[in-house]
Parts: structure tokens; C-alpha cells; sequence
């Protein structure tokens, strides 16, 4: 098969873990036969630099035409001062919007060997295993009108939750039809004692799952969703939420993995004539900028990404399968960065070697 990945390392660590995702890549495509094409692009702090914009159009158009897009980390605190359309966040939040990826898959995992490394007991967090499906496209971070108004004490600012039944509706199947893969669970997060967005949420989330009934939903508000996160994570299977929520819940539940540096994730959009979906493959983590060029960074987020985009873009299951059990063979051998195993930690590239070497040995 012919692997056409479009590559944004973007900034601070992103560089620093995409290389090592690329030579994930490289090496199952070595192993499995197939034919894996790749191409550089530029977006966030590194496109305003080079380009003056956040995304500049021929990354746009590349994204277009790639097979998927594994992307590396944005942020840089130099353009900090920039209003927030001309900011590097702008330039993911648009790359989102111009793929029509709409639903982000979350998955977050206890490891049994890394039970230690999160700051929870370990009765709590082992056996975790469930999945955040966050919608992507909609909510306060693209809702119109928007802005901050005037200085001083009469300054105003604004910013609009809006959905529509058909931007619910879409994420919701995703996120039943994971369900029905997984253990057959739903957990609906939401703020319907309060926002009118939640209370329409709930009503299509709803009608969906009269087409799934073999899956079991539960409707939760986010507060209580946030508290049983970190009391009894064991519970959930499949999370849906809108977009806010789902990233500050998703952020929230590394804690049960022990490192946000190693979570992985998946941004779908609807099935191609192909087959396959459109697909933005990233680590959760930030840019990082205090541990950029120190080759300290965990690169397992964004090769966990690599097992996404064979799994979700190209099909690939079986390759997919293969990453993820050599990410589990590395951890339990515990060639780690210093965010898992500060007393001897390895470096960014020895992890990525390590993952390589696991699929060598297994194939």
C-alpha cells in the first residue's frame, strides 16, 4: 500500500518527537511492504517565522491531498503578544476546521508497569482503560461573535458555545460505533442544568443511540464527570463531550496514565469514497518549550499517533496492533524519558530506537 503522510513537527518538542514517530513509520513500512511517501510542511510558530502566517496556504493545500497529516507539537511563547487570529493556536485550530476532522479520539491507558507513576493510588488507576471522543470543530473555540473590546476598566470580552444538531449528531456515531468495539459503554458529559448547547446535546445524543442499542449511555454533567475521573476512572468506557470540555477532561485524565507525554490522538472526519477518513494525528502534550533541543521529550504520544494513523487513515490494523504492543514492550522494559523514570531516564532518540528494535524483534 502507498503511505502519503504530510508532516508538521511544528514547534518547541514537536520536532524532537515527530522524528521519532517518522522512524516508526519508516521502519513498519520496511517490515510490512509498503510504500511510505512523506513530505515536510510548516505550521504554527515555525510558519510565522518563515512565512508571516500561522498556517500558511500550502500546508493548507498539502493537507488536502495527504493520505493523513501527523502532526508535532505548536505553541511558541514569542508570539505570545499577537492577537489570537495571527497566534500559532491558530494555525491548528484552522488546519482542524480546513480538514473537516470534527471528532477526537483520546485514548487513555494505565499501563500496568507505570501504575507507580501516577500520582494516584495504584488500586485506583490500575485496570484503566477508556476512551475521550471530544468534538473538534464547534463549540467556544470557533463560535461567532467573538473578541475582546476596549482597555481599561470598561474593557468587554466575548466568546459564543454554539452547536447544531447535525455537528452532535456526527461525533456522537463515532463515538457509539467505538463503543460497540469497545465494552459497550457511553458516558454523554455535558452542562444541561445550565447551557442551552448541553441541553441540545443531550436530546441528539439521545436519538443517536436509539441506532446503537446494544450500547448503554449515561448522561453526566462535567463537574461530576471531572471528580469520578480521578475517584473511580474504572468506570468509564467511552467519554462524549463537546470541545471545551473535552480538552480540559482529556488533559485531566494523564494524570491516570502517569505522563501526558504519552497519550496519543486521533482527529476523524467523515469516510472517503476510499474507505479511509481524514485524519490529524497528534501527541495531547504541548510544545514544551523549556525542554525543546535536550532530547529529554517523550516521544511515545506521538508514536501512539503513528498506531492511529495506520489504524484509522490507511486501515492498517494489524500494523497498528504491532506499534502499540512494541510501545507496551519498551515500557515494560523500561527504556523511558525522565517525565516516567527520572532516576535513569533514556533520551528521546533511545526510546524511539527502542520502539523500532520491538517491531524488528516481532515481526
Amino acid at each position: 500500500m502507498d503511505l502519503n503522510v504530510l508532516v508538521l513537527p511544528g514547534d518547541g518538542i514537536g520536532p524532537e518527537v515527530t522524528r521519532e514517530a517518522v522512524k516508526v513509520l519508516e521502519t513498519v513500512a520496511a517490515l510490512a511492504g509498503h510504500r511510505l511517501d512523506t513530505a515536510e510542511g510548516l505550521i504554527g510558530g515555525a510558519a510565522l517565522a518563515a512565512t508571516g502566517e500561522p498556517l500558511p496556504p500550502e500546508t493548507r493545500a498539502r493537507a488536502g491531498t495527504a493520505g493523513a497529516v501527523l502532526l508535532g507539537a505548536v505553541g511558541s511563547p514569542e508570539f505570545d503578544s499577537l492577537p489570537p487570529d495571527r497566534r500559532p493556536e491558530r494555525g491548528l485550530l484552522d488546519l482542524r476546521q480546513a480538514m473537516g476532522v470534527y471528532a477526537n479520539l483520546r485514548p487513555v491507558r494505565a499501563w500496568a508497569p507505570l501504575a507507580g507513576a501516577s500520582p494516584l493510588k495504584d488500586g485506583v488507576v490500575t485496570g484503566t482503560d477508556l476512551l475521550i471522543v471530544r468534538e473538534l470543530t464547534g463549540g467556544l473555540y470557533y463560535g461567532r461573535p467573538r473578541g475582546l473590546f476596549g482597555d481599561g476598566p470598561t474593557a468587554e470580552a466575548v466568546n459564543t458555545m454554539q452547536y447544531s444538531y447535525g455537528e452532535v449528531e456526527r461525533v456522537a456515531r463515532i463515538a457509539f460505533a467505538g463503543a460497540r468495539r469497545r465494552r459497550g459503554r457511553i458516558t454523554s458529559v455535558d452542562k444541561s442544568n445550565v447551557l442551552e448547547c448541553s441541553r441540545l446535546w443531550r436530546r441528539v445524543v439521545e436519538d443517536v443511540a436509539v441506532d446503537f442499542p446494544d450500547v448503554g449511555l449515561e448522561h453526566m454533567l462535567v463537574d461530576t464527570c471531572a471528580m469520578q475521573l480521578i475517584l473511580n476512572p474504572g468506570r468509564f468506557d467511552v467519554l462524549l463531550t463537546e470541545n471545551m470540555f473535552g480538552d480540559i477532561l482529556s488533559d485531566e485524565a494523564a494524570v491516570l496514565a502517569g505522563s501526558i507525554g504519552l497519550l496519543a490522538s486521533a482527529s476523524l472526519g467523515d469516510i472517503s469514497p476510499g474507505g479511509g477518513r481524514a485524519g490529524l494525528f497528534e501527541p495531547v502534550h504541548g510544545s514544551a518549550p523549556d525542554l525543546a533541543g535536550r532530547g529529554a521529550a517523550n516521544p511515545l504520544g506521538a508514536i501512539g499517533s503513528v498506531a492511529a494513523l495506520l489504524r484509522f487513515s490507511f486501515g492498517l490494523g494489524r500494523e497498528a496492533d504491532a506499534v502499540e504492543r512494541a510501545i507496551g514492550a519498551v515500557i515494560a522494559a523500561g527504556v523511558l524519558t525522565a517525565d516516567l523514570r527520572p532516576d535513569r531516564p533514556a533520551g528521546t532518540a533511545a526510546v524511539g530506537d527502542a520502539v523500532c528494535a520491538a517491531l524488528r524483534r516481532a515481526a
